[in-house]
């Protein structure tokens, strides 16, 4: 029987290979030892789709650390909203150690299994925290902190923005992961935002061997903001 985590990191490594994406060997067996604890923790608690377990690496692991090359080279502390089962802020912290983060998601059991997670896997450069991004409490204690507010498909721009502008610095970047049309979702957060918005791109998130013409319909939106 091949162990678990070896085949994780098959998995990982082809993906990586075939998309000139290269972290070096350790940072590619953590992800694999975190393939293999959610995998695990989502039996007793559902972190991801069931039906995802089977693509786990694609959807959840590689993407979440492939996306770290779009993070500009000057952000050092980030904010990932919503993380869910630590996605993408995890592999994110994995993949770019330098950076420092906290992990936001308001269910108590999700953010547990993110800080075991975190603890098995020894990073010291991420915290969890289970909460509200738009409670009092922790405005209070995040204001003005991050140069980079991150996103998975959790909520619409608009509301992102509302979220993110307390947290974050004078300049700042908000990185969304999206599926699907995005220009009316885009053309509202623009309406209401502008006078924010400095710069704004859109990345097809294509990548080889299961989504080489983006069929998927993944994309990224990368913002730079000014306060």
């Amino acid at each position: 029987m091949v162990d678990v985590q070896e085949q994780y990191l098959k998995e990982i490594q082809s993906f990586c290979w075939e998309n000139a994406f290269n972290p070096d060997i350790m940072k590619v067996e953590r992800l694999a030892y975190l393939a293999e604890l959610v995998s695990e923790k989502n039996e007793a608690v559902n972190l991801i789709s069931r039906r995802d377990i089977d693509s786990l690496i694609e959807k959840h692991i590689f993407i979440s650390a492939y996306i770290s090359k779009y993070i500009p080279d000057k952000c050092s502390y980030f904010l990932d909203i919503g993380t869910g089962g630590g996605f993408p802020g995890i592999p994110i912290a994995i993949v770019r150690p330098e950076l420092r983060g906290v992990l936001i998601d308001s269910t108590r059991k999700k953010i547990d299994a993110v800080k075991e997670f975190i603890d098995k896997l020894k990073l010291s450069n991420v915290f969890a925290e289970n909460d509200r991004v738009e409670s009092p409490e922790f405005i209070a204690r995040y204001a003005d902190s991050f140069d980079l507010v991150i996103s998975r498909a959790t909520v619409p721009l608009t509301i992102l923005f509302r979220y993110a502008l307390p947290l974050i610095k004078e300049k700042a970047y908000m990185i969304a992961l999206k599926g699907g049309e995005l220009d009316e979702e885009y053309k509202k957060a623009e309406l209401k935002y502008k006078a924010y918005i400095k710069k704004s791109t859109t990345f097809e998130l294509y990548y080889k061997p299961t989504n080489v013409r983006n069929q998927k319909g993944k994309k990224l939106i990368l913002l730079e903001i000014t306060k």
